[in-house]
């Protein structure tokens, strides 16, 4: 049976008498305000290690992070979810920059905003919501298999292959290779450590785990670094008037090419998607406002389309800090703007301190999150339950590691397509002998090109010499392949024997 949440008490929304609608409102700028600390102490380190590991100067993850706060923060759509750079787009930004070079990623991702605008206007944010459950997760799982692949060189401070088969070949190379290396060794050290805080800390002590894990494992690898003056690769760091640049004539050239029209295409899909999703799961987590799809999806396209000019990564919304930011406390949408200006506050006033984060460690946190975008679990019980759903899913993330990103959606979706047609096209073909020698052959349910072999049969094995009643008039749909099929049958009959036909009714 379902609960329907209790709903929130409406009080602080009626006027009622003067004076009490200011307690009220300060109430909740104290609960927005302790929120947006919580979201930054987590998009922090989040942000950083997403443009670490896309390829980028570490700054532009924190530029992305402060026009998602700042900027889609104030925008219409959700209240609660958060928006930045997202692991999910991790490996086709990596992809983009190592084809296309680091100055086109600002054009490709201002045109991707531009078209997640249009989309919003045309009303076609709910369109997403049609995707199948199965794809979207096999999506995830393909990003967090090369996520995890690319990054496990990163804890190892080494030099990742450029696709996902190559990295996940190179793994027992890498092994040997880290082995035997001293720095290796000690990078890895601190990656598996960070990893492993990041594990154990939900059954730390509540107390303990006020402080986000991401943040707590970061600084824990950070301060073990400096304490034994290890050797490993850290942050480089730039400022931001150094990272950001505007896109010219040589940039907006590169729109000419197909294969930049077709990442455009992929970028704005699926960040459409990823925040879209995130929206819907956000909106489970709480009992105020719904999302608006259509709003939501010109917000992020907004937010991409500057982050695309100022050269940034491009945002999705992001279900880690979202979570964070309901689970926090927020009311409004102040605690998404304030974690924007805490944020720039700190890219502003202490970009150094970035620069003393070992790589392993932002390289743990990435393959934390990206095992937990593999679905192991879900997937046992889907395997259970829908196999022909599981097997969706799997092939899916197996096209993404395999293909790319773009490719393994599309297979993912036709092979969704194609499963429904055929749970849908359920034909039942009944063959009765009569005592008076004719033959009757009922056919009840869909009969669709994917039920035609079936057809074919049943129809082939009707003797040739006796009279035939076929009668249709149990069809729910009938399509093009077996009305020619059942049209060319009683043609070929008719010359032969005889055949009465009982035609479909109209509208079928």
């Amino acid at each position: 049976m379902l609960h329907r949440p209790a709903l929130r008490p409406t009080a602080d929304r009626s006027p009622g008498p003067p004076g009490r609608s200011a307690p009220a409102g300060l109430s909740a700028l104290r609960t927005d305000l302790a929120a947006s600390l919580v979201v930054f102490l987590v998009a922090l380190p989040l942000c950083v290690g997403v443009a670490v590991a896309s390829g980028v100067p570490a700054e532009l993850g924190l530029v992305t992070g402060i026009v998602g706060g700042l900027l889609t923060g104030l925008l219409p759509g959700s209240s609660l979810q958060v928006s930045g750079p997202a692991a999910g787009l991790t490996v086709l930004v990596f992809a983009a920059v190592q084809e296309h070079g680091l100055a086109a990623l600002g054009v490709i991702t201002a045109a991707a905003g531009l078209l997640q605008i249009a989309m919003g206007a045309l009303r076609l944010g709910r369109l997403f919501r049609a995707i199948s459950v199965s794809v979207v997760q096999g999506m995830l799982a393909g990003i967090g298999l090369v996520l995890i692949a690319g990054q496990l060189y990163a804890m190892a401070d080494a030099k990742a292959p450029k696709d996902g088969l190559g990295k996940l070949a190179g793994l027992p190379r890498l092994l040997v290779d880290t082995a035997a290396s001293p720095q290796g060794l000690t990078a890895a050290a601190i990656g598996t450590g960070t990893v492993a805080v990041l594990v154990l800390w939900p059954r730390l002590p509540a107390r303990v785990r006020l402080v986000p894990a991401p943040l707590a494992a970061v600084a824990a690898a950070t301060a073990a670094t400096a304490l034994f003056g290890l050797s490993v690769a850290k942050v480089e760091v730039a400022g931001l008037a150094g990272v950001i640049d505007l896109p010219g004539g040589s940039e907006l050239a590169a729109l000419g090419s197909l294969g930049v029209l077709g990442t455009i295409v992929a970028f704005a899909l699926i960040a459409s998607a990823e925040s879209l999703f995130s929206a819907a799961a956000v909106d489970r987590l709480h009992d105020g406002p719904r999302t608006h799809y259509d709003k939501e999806l010109v917000a992020q396209g907004v937010g991409n389309t500057v982050c695309g000019v100022l050269g940034a990564l491009p945002m999705t919304a992001v279900i880690v800090r979202s979570a964070a930011n309901v689970q926090a406390g927020a009311r409004t949408k102040a605690s998404r703007v304030l974690h924007g200006l805490w944020l720039l506050l700190f890219a502003a006033f202490l970009p150094a301190a970035l620069s003393v984060i070992p790589l392993a460690a932002l390289a743990g946190v990435l393959v934390h999150a990206g095992a937990k975008l593999v679905p192991v679990k879900a997937l046992v019980v889907l395997w259970r339950t829908h196999r022909g759903e599981a097997l969706i899913l799997a092939v899916t993330a197996v096209a993404v590691v395999a293909t790319n990103l773009f490719e393994g959606v599309l297979l993912g979706l036709l092979l969704s397509v194609l499963k429904s047609a055929w749970d849908t096209s359920h034909l039942h073909v009944g063959v009765d002998e009569r005592s008076d020698g004719t033959v009757a052959v009922t056919l009840a349910g869909n009969a669709t090109f994917l039920r035609l072999p079936r057809l074919l049969d049943a129809l082939e094995r009707l003797p040739t010499d006796r009279i035939v009643h076929l009668d249709l008039t149990g069809l729910r749909h009938l399509d093009h392949a077996c009305r020619s099929a059942l049209e060319s049958w009683e043609e070929r009959h008719n010359r032969l024997g005889e055949a009465a036909v009982v035609r479909v009714p109209a509208g079928v």
